[in-house]
């Protein structure tokens, strides 16, 4: 069977850091990012050995060809260092949709990674994926991650409540979507 060969991640900007696909050699910095307790709770299965830390990328590859979800590593462009994650998954193409989230390295933590990877992978997926409408969420105690969707243009929808249960406590999740139409 001919698929179609899975999207290009977004140009770089030579002011900002490179998206590009996850890599088996990208290993030791997933490992790196999970090991930090907030991380490691949010991880889909656990991620505590480099074959873990490879599995995870094996899956997020997997989801890449098959075109429902696209997970892209920002690296430091000079350095190659890995900074982050950025991704729109939950494809919908009938509908246009996408779920878009990200995380940074503590490293990375407060220098504007995470909102250039965010602004840079809603353009990616309204142009190159042809979505309309992105969603994201974050629990109500991450002010900074609301921080990077609103710098981003995603606008604040609703409350999810008590959506996420993280050792025991339910935490509400703040919806955020931005549509294709909505201004830059």
């Amino acid at each position: 069977m001919n698929r179609p060969r899975p999207p290009l991640p977004p140009a770089p900007d030579p002011e900002g850091p490179l998206l590009r696909p996850w890599r088996p050699e990208d290993a030791p910095a997933v490992l790196a990012a999970f090991a930090a307790p907030e991380m490691a709770r949010q991880a889909d299965r656990p991620v505590g050995s480099l074959a873990e830390a490879a599995g995870w990328i094996d899956r997020r590859t997997a989801e890449r060809e098959a075109g429902s979800a696209y997970s892209l590593a920002v690296v430091d462009a000079g350095a190659g260092t890995v900074l982050g994650n950025v991704a729109v998954g939950a494809v919908n193409r009938v509908h246009g949709l996408g779920w878009v989230s990200y995380w940074t390295t503590p490293a990375a933590r407060g220098r504007g990674v995470a909102t250039y990877a965010c602004k840079a992978v809603v353009r990616w997926a309204f142009g190159e994926l042809g979505l309309f409408r992105l969603e994201l969420g974050h629990r109500t105690d991450n002010p900074a991650s609301c921080r990077v969707a609103e710098a981003a243009g995603f606008r604040v929808e609703g409350l999810q409540r008590r959506r996420l249960a993280y050792d025991g406590v339910r935490h509400d999740v703040e919806l955020h979507a931005r549509l294709a139409t909505d201004p830059g």
